[in-house]
Parts: structure tokens; sequence; C-alpha cells
């Protein structure tokens, strides 16, 4: 078997045991991107120097100084920093960019001994739900090249998807890592707002903006997870809650646990074939003894509304600052104004822009109380609606995306289309709660499907556990996309 074709912990397990080492498994999967990668574009920026570099270093480290992750190759979302390497956000305003520090999240990882093997693609400032708002190049996706990966982690979906990485990280802001993994076919974990860090990630969305894991298995993404997650000054809204051994809670059993499905919000627009296999996935978790029963999310039908008020409101706020005077672009003009404008106006693409222009208007003296306040009721609402169905389940089930891969194009022209496709995710970055996607089949097209379990705050465990079962009781995660052969 190819290195590139093993799971994240599979390569750990024998990278542990020095049966390869981390040069060998760099420079396969390296060289697999090399060859594969031109027809993909998931990667932006390969970083083949450092990585090889990187994994010389620790095939020279003593048995008792590697770390957990020891030489396992990740992919790296091109909005979180990397010291030394270009950090675009998927933007012009940001092209020349080197970043002189990591994140935080790249730093445990580099701690643990992970090797980061190059940054992907992405939407805009992680704006939108296809990877076609990148500023650089379009992603395809794997199991059909002229469809969307979906986004924005859309080229960390890919790359792990292709078997160009064993895992990668995204960041999920209204279901960024989720939509992507199940157009994908992999899975993707969006944990609690605050226990991973978000210092050197790129902002979009403040209080909605998390890093997390895409992975081809819930215990590959738990593993990740386990390593990222943690309190950091760095970050005051990160959580001082000790990290539990996610490892070790995927394997507990599930037959204590029970699952709701809100039938309430599966309305018009959920194409059938996503809808069957949500069934299925429902009628499996049951078989191997998870309880199931409906709840009610009442507030989720002002979701979409609540959510592109909300987070083009921080958009505005955050994305000020790129204004040609301290980074990035500047473009030159007679005047400070008229420079900012020029700079401004080459620098961000058309989404990017939209969004900016209503986040400016909700803010707006007259439209503050009308808009943003009204938004911010609801996401309480949401929040209060997950806490009572909580009560009762340990989980909700739902579909991760109203639909399968769509082509590449479809929606460009009809922003709220696009918006459309978060219907299903933005309810657990409202809330704040973990969410994890996993593959559940696939539609007459053969393109991949995915569901996601949404569980109570810090109980990452838990929804991970159930995916974790799923999985060992079926074959979806293993079947391998056509541009991966």
């Amino acid at each position: 078997m190819s290195l590139w074709e093993l799971s994240l912990r599979s390569l750990r397990d024998r990278l542990a045991t020095g049966e390869i080492t981390a040069e060998e498994t760099a420079r396969s999967l390296l060289e697999r991107i090399e060859a594969k990668d031109g027809g993909l574009g998931a990667f932006l920026l390969p970083l083949a120097d450092s990585a090889l570099e990187r994994a010389r270093t620790l095939d020279r480290l003593p048995r008792n100084e590697r770390g957990p992750l020891h030489g396992v190759p990740i992919a790296v979302k091109d909005i979180i920093s990397v010291e030394g390497s270009r950090t675009t956000a998927g933007s012009r305003i940001l092209e020349g960019y080197v970043s002189p520090y990591s994140a935080t999240a790249i730093e445990r990882l580099a701690d643990a001994g992970a090797v980061i093997l190059g940054k992907t693609n992405l939407d805009e400032f992680a704006m939108g739900s296809s990877t076609e708002n990148s500023a650089f190049q379009t992603t395809r996706n794997p199991w059909n090249p002229d469809r969307v990966p979906g986004g924005s982690s859309g080229g960390s979906a890919a790359a792990v998807a292709a078997r160009l990485a064993p895992a990668g990280l995204g960041t999920d802001t209204g279901g960024s890592i989720r939509q992507p993994a199940a157009l994908c076919g992999v899975v993707g974990l969006k944990p609690t707002y605050g226990r991973v860090s978000r210092y050197g990630l790129v902002a979009f969305a403040s209080s909605f903006d998390q890093i997390g894991p895409i992975a081809r298995t819930a215990e590959d993404a738990g593993l990740v997870l386990e390593i990222i997650a943690g309190a950091d000054p760095k970050d005051s809204t990160s959580s001082t809650r000790p990290v539990p051994r996610y490892s070790e809670e995927i394997a507990r059993d599930v037959r204590s646990l029970r699952v709701g499905i809100p039938r309430d919000i599966l309305g018009q627009g959920v194409e059938e074939s996503v809808l069957e296999a949500l069934d299925r996935a429902a009628r499996k978790l049951a078989e191997l003894g998870v309880a199931l029963e409906e709840v009610s999310l009442p507030a989720a039908k002002h979701a979409i509304a609540c959510y592109y008020v909300l987070v083009t409101a921080e958009a505005s706020s955050n994305l000020a600052r790129y204004d040609g005077v301290r980074y990035g672009l500047r473009t030159r003009s007679s005047g400070l104004h008229e420079m900012m404008s020029a700079s401004r106006g080459a620098g961000f693409g058309r989404e990017v822009k939209r969004r900016i222009l209503l986040g400016t208007f909700v803010l707006s003296a007259g439209y503050y109380e009308a808009y943003y306040e009204k938004a911010q009721r609801v996401r309480s609402l949401i929040g209060r609606d997950f806490a009572r169905a909580f009560e009762r389940v340990d989980a909700v089930l739902l579909p991760t995306s109203p639909e399968t891969a769509f082509p590449l194009g479809a929606k460009s022209e009809d922003p709220l289309s696009m918006y459309l496709a978060d219907v299903f995710t933005i309810t657990a970055n409202l809330a704040g709660t973990p969410a994890v996607s996993f593959p559940a089949g696939f539609d007459t097209a053969g393109l991949p499907i995915g569901v996601q379990l949404i569980g109570r705050h810090f109980e990452e465990g838990t929804i991970l556990r159930m995916a974790h079962a799923f999985q060992s009781a079926t074959d979806y995660h293993r079947s391998v996309p056509p541009m991966a052969g």
C-alpha cells in the first residue's frame, strides 16, 4: 500500500515504530501533490523545501523526544498564519504578505511533531460556499472536476479527499469546514467556540470563526483536535476547560446515547438523495443502539437572515484594517482618501465588497436596532432552542448541505442561492456548539453526501464517538474519488 493511501492514524503508528521515516512520508505526498494537484487546484502554496527540512530534523530526534504526531503531514488553509510563509486569505489585498509568526494551532501541531505540507485554497477571507471566490485559482471537486468542492475550506477538503494529505486544517464561520467536507466525502469537525485558539487566524467574523480539522475519519479528526485544542493566553475567548483524550473517548459504546431529528426544518429545497442519506444514517445509528426521537428548533427558520446580518457586520469591522496604509496591497494615488479607496477597490473581490457594504449598512445609524440588535436576539433564541433539545438528547442529526456538489459557476451570479448552501450548518455557529460532518452515502451521479451531528458545548467527544461508530459500521469513507486514482 502506498503511503498516500494510509489514514492519519496508520501513518502516525508506522512513523512511531520507525517502519517509515518522516522524510519519505513528506516526499511521497509532495510528489503526489506535484503530480495530481495541477488538475485539482487544492494547494495555493506547497511548502516542499520547508516540509522536507522539517521532516529530516524530526528523523534525527531520539525516540523519546518525538511527539504524538511525529512526522505526520498536515495541509493548512491559507487563512491560518504559518511563520515565514505567505498568508493571503485568498485575497489580492494580502497577496505579498508573509506572516512573521505562526497561529497557536500551528505551533501546537509543530510541538506534536507534525509537518506542514502547504497552504490550501479558499474563498476570499473565508466568504463563500464553493471556493470560487478565491482571487488566485479555482479548486475542483475530486469526485467530479466540473463540480465545486464546497467552501470556504474547499482546498483543504479537496486535498484530504484526493489523498494529497491525510488531514488538513480549515476554518468554520458558518459551515466552512463541514460543507466542503460533505461535498468531498470526508470528515469535517467544527469545535465548540473557544475550544481552539483563534490566535493567528485572519478574522472574518470574530464571534463565529473556529479552526478545526478535516480528515478521512472521525478518529483522525479527534487525534488532530486533541493537539490543537486548549486554552491560550493569546486568545481571551479560548476556554480554560481541560482537553479530553478524544482518541480514547471515541472508542466508548454509543448505546446509552440519544439523537434528535428536527423534522420541522427539513423543508423544501433539500435534495431527495440527501433526505434518504439522512434517514439511512438515522437507521444505522439506531441499529448501533442509539435512541432516536424528534426535536424542534423553531427559531432555526430565521437562521440564514440572522447569520448574514451578524457576520457581515463583523466582517465590515474586521476588514476595515485593510486600507493600504499599514500592510497589504497599496495602490498609488494622489491623496490618502483616494489611495485607500483604490487599494480596497483593487484588493477586495466582489463577494467581500458585498459583505462589507451589507455589514456597514446594518451597523449604520437608524438601522442598527432594526437589524443588528434584532439578529442578536434571534441568535439567543436559536441557542435556547438547542439548549432545550439537549435536555432530551445528546446530539441533533441534520443534513450538512441541502444538496450535493453543484456545477462550477452555477451559483456565481446568485448570491442568495449560494447563501442557502449554509442553511443547516449555520445553526451550530450561531449557538457556538460543536458539530461534525461525515460521509453517509452517494447520490445517483456518484457524488458524496454528508450528514452532521451537532452536540452540546464542549462535548466533541460524544459526537465524534457516534460518527466513529457509524464509520466503523459502514464503508462510505473508504471510497476513493476518481481524481485520486
